[in-house]
């Protein structure tokens, strides 16, 4: 049987946020296998680390940082929040393992599976879900070294951690304490089953075109990883990327043309996307957030592209991109094994630019995902990037949504 428990505080000062939280617990009498533990990067985590610890000293821990707060079947959590999502699950196995992402971020990954899986008291054996958290920018080489163990035979989803500016704030916790520039990897085997599901809120615009050019910069240091592309588009059917890119957006980047510089705000609404495969002849789009012109035309990305990919215009709206987690929620539910009915709580991922996009309508947020788990317990995190399952591939995109559900 799996019990699940969510609990958040807010406040600027991580020892009070903390002391609200264990009153939580005492008043539940609250026990874990498995935490999953997401704050503001204001927060000391070291503090947050030495209280899970002693409060939780057998349960597996992981988590990170999250955009401006968490939110869980309560509330949108303000800035400053600190929430935990608490699985007890007697029957179940999990294991947790982390370390520095290093100069081969796709080793690291393989070592710190190893290390999960031996953890959880099942080396060598097929988890029902990997869950991945780590510092933004190394995420393709993370997911490549994964499936170099379990290919995509099982799900890989998780997120980047994330801070509140994107000056590199963000850090992740492992069972050893937080780190800045990290991995973080769980593997569980719950007794009561999982659904899950990814996706995007946005939908083709029109235009798309073949990336003819790309930039040094690669996903990994590996050949394997590297063969995944880099991140930086430097011409789409040989016209300049961010020329032909700002054209189809109608040439919301004239004044940044020329100069160049981030454009993370103008284009949340207007990523990019490649198809990731078909379903039933319906295509699923894995999004990418261009986030600064070059001096040079070209777009820098948060994802990776390869030459020859064909990529296509996308475009959102709030509307869109409330509802849309809502949905994500119920189609995780409704892919578990006992159905719907057998939901015990659930996680939900949902980009930080998204969040940033929807502003104050992500009250309604909170509240769509807490309908569609029918008020079981959840917790969500705002991260910069996001690992999900789509079209039976395990990828890496921007703009995403993912959310996990736990059975009973």
């Amino acid at each position: 049987m799996v019990t699940i428990h969510s609990v958040a505080a807010s406040g600027s000062n991580t020892v009070s946020a903390l002391d609200a939280i264990d009153a939580k617990l005492r008043a539940q009498s609250i026990g874990a296998t498995f935490i999953y533990a997401f704050y503001d990067c204001d927060h000391d985590d070291r503090a947050l680390h030495e209280f899970l610890r002693r409060r939780f000293p057998d349960a597996a821990l992981l988590g990170g940082t999250s955009c401006s707060g968490v939110m869980n079947e309560q509330r949108l959590w303000e800035a400053g929040s600190i929430g935990l999502l608490l699985i007890y699950d007697a029957d179940g196995d999990y294991g947790v393992a982390a370390a520095p992402c290093g100069a081969d971020p796709a080793a690291t990954a393989e070592t710190v599976l190893r290390a999960a899986l031996a953890n959880a008291g099942c080396p060598g054996e097929l988890p029902e879900l990997i869950w991945t958290y780590q510092a933004p920018g190394h995420e393709e080489a993370v997911i490549e070294g994964l499936r170099r163990i379990v290919g995509d035979r099982c799900p890989i989803i998780g997120g980047s951690s994330a801070d509140n500016t994107v000056k590199g704030g963000w850090r992740q916790l492992g069972p050893d304490g937080p780190m800045a520039d990290g991995l973080v990897v769980g593997v569980l085997f719950p007794s009561g089953g999982i659904g899950y599901a990814f996706q995007g809120g946005y939908e083709p615009a029109g235009p798309s075109g073949i990336v003819t050019g790309i930039g040094p910069d690669c996903a990994g240091v590996d050949g394997a990883a590297a063969s995944q592309g880099g991140r930086q588009i430097v011409s789409i059917d040989n016209v300049p990327a961010a020329q032909l890119y700002n054209e189809w957006i109608g040439h919301r980047l004239d004044g940044k043309l020329a100069g160049g510089g981030n454009i993370l705000l103008d284009t949340t609404m207007h990523p990019l996307a490649r198809n990731a495969g078909e379903i039933g002849g319906v295509p699923h789009f894995l999004l990418i957030h261009p986030e600064a012109i070059t001096g040079q035309g070209a777009l820098s990305t948060f994802a990776a592209i390869a030459e020859g990919d064909r990529i296509y215009s996308m475009r959102g709206d709030k509307r869109r991109l409330v509802e849309r987690a809502g949905r994500v929620a119920t189609e995780a539910a409704s892919r578990l094994p006992g159905g719907a009915d057998s939901l015990a709580g659930g996680l939900m991922v949902y980009c930080a630019g998204c969040m940033l996009a929807v502003d104050d309508e992500m009250p309604n947020v909170a509240r769509a995902v807490a309908r569609s788990f029918t008020g079981s317990p959840f917790l969500g995190c705002f991260t910069f990037g996001e690992q999900g399952r789509m079209a039976d591939r395990n990828l890496h995109g921007n703009l995403m949504i993912s959310a996990i559900a736990f059975g009973h």
